[in-house]
């Protein structure tokens, strides 16, 4: 009781609840709700890098290089408050999973009526011209999901000015155009990206790699995809039920 006692005080000390933090700090990228936006899902089972709160601190503080997830210097962030976001943070965490059973039938409309299989990839089945959904349902909440399936381009992030090798696809998601020397138009996923190439896989799978110099133009389709809408390819109820087979998408258990 004296421990939550001094939580609270600190907290009111500290001029911000531990809400109003992160708020300020983390809403931006996680969602008000941690619900995920352009950064990961907070309100899941377990987190991906940090899952008490002491790791969570040293995570906060130091940010992850390479990624937009930045450092909380002291002066922004005392320490005191600092513990108290990342109490917070980890209380966003939900036992919550999807049932084990009842997802043969959104599994047979992702195969089947959806034929996402074509371009998707789920625990190596299938295609390679889109993201790998393996995991999708440990980093995203039911209604980025949804929202992913009936307006696709607004589940896309434009921040990415750069390929970013820490960060997995579908985070690091980006439709490029590259247009050769002779005219030709080769349109593609991003896979990798430095200064000086960059590696694409097009529409029919394959792996393209191009010298930055040696083409006309390389143009990065900020908040485009070629996944179209399903919005009027499901009923209701069919888009509940693939909600539900997604969010499922853990990783080979």
């Amino acid at each position: 009781m004296r421990w939550v006692l001094g939580v609270i005080v600190c907290a009111a000390l500290s001029g911000q609840t531990p809400r109003e933090l992160y708020i300020a700090h983390c809403s931006g990228c996680h969602g008000p709700s941690g619900e995920g936006s352009r950064g990961p899902a907070l309100r899941v089972a377990a987190l991906q890098r940090a899952n008490d709160a002491e790791s969570l601190i040293v995570l906060l503080r130091r940010g992850i290089p390479g990624t937009e997830m930045p450092a909380l210097a002291a002066e922004t962030v005392a320490d005191q408050p600092l513990r108290q976001l990342a109490l917070y943070v980890l209380g966003l965490r939900t036992s919550n999973s999807p049932a084990a059973g009842g997802l043969e039938g959104g599994a047979e409309l992702f195969r089947g009526k959806g034929n996402c299989l074509t371009c998707h990839r789920v625990n190596g089945e299938g295609g390679t011209s889109a993201p790998d959904l393996s995991d999708i349902g440990r980093m995203r909440q039911p209604q980025w999901l949804r929202q992913a399936v009936v307006e696709p381009q607004k589940a896309l992030y434009d921040s990415f000015q750069g390929y970013r090798w820490t960060i997995n696809i579908p985070d690091n998601y980006v439709l490029v155009e590259v247009t050769a020397r002779n005219g030709d138009r080769i349109v593609g996923s991003r896979l990798n990206e430095d200064p000086f190439s960059i590696q694409i896989r097009d529409g029919d799978g394959r792996i393209r790699s191009f010298l930055k110099d040696e083409v006309r133009e390389v143009r990065k389709q900020w908040g485009k995809t070629a996944m179209p809408s399903y919005g009027s390819v499901f009923s209701e109820s069919e888009l509940q039920e693939l909600v539900q087979y997604l969010a499922s998408l853990r990783g080979v258990r």
